[in-house]
């Protein structure tokens, strides 16, 4: 049975057609000044996954100590560009693919979409690497993984998706530059027409010493999020899941 667990941020687990797919892997319990909220991953996320998708270079998405907990012989897909940061991770397949590009690995079929977001890696200023939004097929279902992305103009382009895994924060108090927010969010539910989305890229990870002053920002993005779809596209089911939590995405 298909289905999909969010682990967290802008990880989740797709399990589709019988391959497991992993997305911008953050599996530690902290990264800088943020920590994770909710329960660790299970241990055996990165070995069990046949697929790892970065989206790109930051490093709440390409966390390099993350990638060094996956087998080496992962495939790995990344923007063009980034295979140099992926082997950091001790990642030896890694297949890099642009904008309009499809690969398959793994048993599933991955298309590179556009992302409006910064391209650059922290302090590294060099020559910016192109974000990637995903879609992946198999078994006759398209999942949506936009990894970090603003509203842009080919949304209503993309295709059929069924389930769409729709960022609707960036972390602490509020959503930066690049990053949807609740009402955005929603405003591309409306234009990409999913059957099922699911707010993603909340709830994680958040600066320490923050919880007890601002405890709302870790619960109330998404549902502002399902609020605001039902409204623009009430046609659309959405489902909150707690990080850590699992659903099966069940055939029409």
């Amino acid at each position: 049975m298909d289905r999909l667990t969010y682990i967290g941020h802008a990880t989740t687990l797709l399990r589709l057609d019988g391959v497991s797919v992993l997305t911008d892997p953050m599996l530690r319990r902290w990264l800088g000044p943020l920590r994770r909220q909710g329960p660790d991953p299970e241990p055996d996320v990165a070995e069990n996954s046949d697929v790892v998708l970065i989206s790109h270079l930051h490093r709440d998405h390409l966390d390099i100590p993350s990638l060094r907990r996956l087998p080496p012989s992962t495939p790995l897909v990344v923007p063009r560009g980034a295979a140099r940061w992926a082997a950091k991770g001790g990642a030896e397949d890694v297949r890099e693919i642009g904008l309009g590009e499809r690969v398959s690995v793994a048993g599933v079929e991955v298309s590179g979409v556009p992302a409006v977001h910064d391209g650059y890696r922290g302090r590294h200023r060099g020559r910016p690497i192109e974000p990637l939004g995903y879609l992946v097929s198999a078994g006759g279902r398209t999942v949506y993984f936009p990894g970090d992305t603003d509203l842009f103009p080919g949304m209503s382009g993309l295709g059929k998706v069924d389930v769409a895994l729709l960022p609707v924060w960036g972390w602490g108090t509020f959503a930066g530059e690049g990053h949807l927010d609740p009402m955005r969010a929603a405003r591309a539910v409306e234009m990409i027409r999913p059957r099922l989305a699911v707010p993603i890229h909340w709830g994680t990870l958040f600066p320490f010493g923050l919880r007890r002053l601002r405890p709302q920002f870790l619960t109330k993005p998404p549902l502002e999020f399902a609020r605001q779809v039902s409204r623009l596209a009430p046609d659309v089911e959405v489902r909150v899941l707690e990080p850590g939590s699992t659903t099966a995405l069940e055939r029409e």
